[in-house]
């Protein structure tokens, strides 16, 4: 995959909250995984050598992996752009500083404005804390892009996306539910679930170091980085294999349509459940190519 740009790096399954849409199905129960600290730096760097120009800690819940300041200083040291997906239900003390480095960026999840419907969907109170550490973020010049995730029907969507303008996010989206972990409601998770471009341009890897085409792809893995180097699993065959059986489903279906009505071609780091929404260069045609650094990735530069 000589074409790598970004990656997902899940480096914890453990949560504080137990969404109901959790497409990572992560939670208290959740682990740090068999990937120690020096495993994430040397896959840093090896995604570094790939070519990747980005990457994004992602869990469970990110910050509450003892090493995240270390990791993220050490992807920047690389010349990496960060990004950290968190609940922000709560940021540790030493973790500020490291938000407020450069060429770093924070995204979260919201919900609805009125708490009692927030903690529904999160599995405990968290409403108050996300919004005051949103609060903090910003009062901090930490840019912060938010996604509000439609579950419910008749859920305070639109509410929680006034909520966050009035916070002053200036990036929000709202996305729909994506049956993938906990968010299966209908069918079990298949391409459906999918954008079109897995495996091109954009991996994830996982907290036992399992690689995958991307977050939401996960019966399809592509190789392990504890057994191998990144560079010979984006090489080796299995890549292939996934690009071509994706290519032959995606061939076959009609494109996702976004909430608004235009097409939405969005890579899904952009992303449902766990994830937070983008706002991607390409939807006002709804065309174009729509990879994690050239619109559904956030571009502060």
């Amino acid at each position: 995959m000589s074409d790598l740009r970004f990656a997902w790096l899940e480096i914890t399954g453990k949560c504080q909250l137990f969404c109901e849409h959790c497409y990572a199905d992560s939670g208290p129960q959740g682990t740090h995984g068999t990937m120690g600290t020096h495993d994430w730096q040397r896959v840093i760097g090896q995604l570094a050598h790939c070519g990747a120009s980005m990457v994004q800690f992602i869990g469970g819940e990110p910050t509450l992996h003892p090493a995240l300041p270390e990791l993220i200083s050490h992807a920047l040291d690389r010349g990496l752009r960060v990004e950290v997906f968190s609940n922000l239900v709560h940021v540790p003390t030493a973790v500020w500083p490291v938000l407020e480095r450069d060429g770093v960026s924070v995204a979260t999840s919201y919900y609805s404005d009125d708490p009692a419907e927030h903690a529904a969907l999160t599995g405990r109170p968290s409403h108050a804390r996300t919004k005051a550490n949103i609060a903090e973020a910003l009062a901090r010049g930490i840019p912060l892009r938010a996604g509000v995730i439609d579950i419910r029907q008749g859920q305070r969507a639109p509410q929680a996306r006034q909520e966050l303008a009035a916070l002053g996010v200036q990036e929000v989206r709202v996305d729909r539910l994506r049956q993938v972990g906990r968010g299966v409601r209908t069918s079990q998770p298949d391409a459906s679930q999918l954008c079109g471009r897995c495996a091109s341009g954009v991996i994830a890897i996982s907290p036992d170091g399992t690689v995958w085409p991307c977050v939401f792809s996960r019966w399809l893995p592509i190789g392990n980085v504890m057994d191998a180097a990144l560079a010979d699993i984006l090489a080796g065959p299995e890549v292939r294999q996934v690009r071509s059986r994706l290519a032959a489903e995606f061939a076959a279906r009609k494109p996702v349509v976004a909430g608004d009505g235009k097409k939405d071609p969005c890579d899904p780091q952009c992303g449902p459940s766990c994830g937070p929404a983008c706002d991607p260069s390409c939807w006002p045609t709804g065309t174009g190519p729509c990879t994690p650094n050239g619109g559904c990735q956030p571009n502060y530069d």
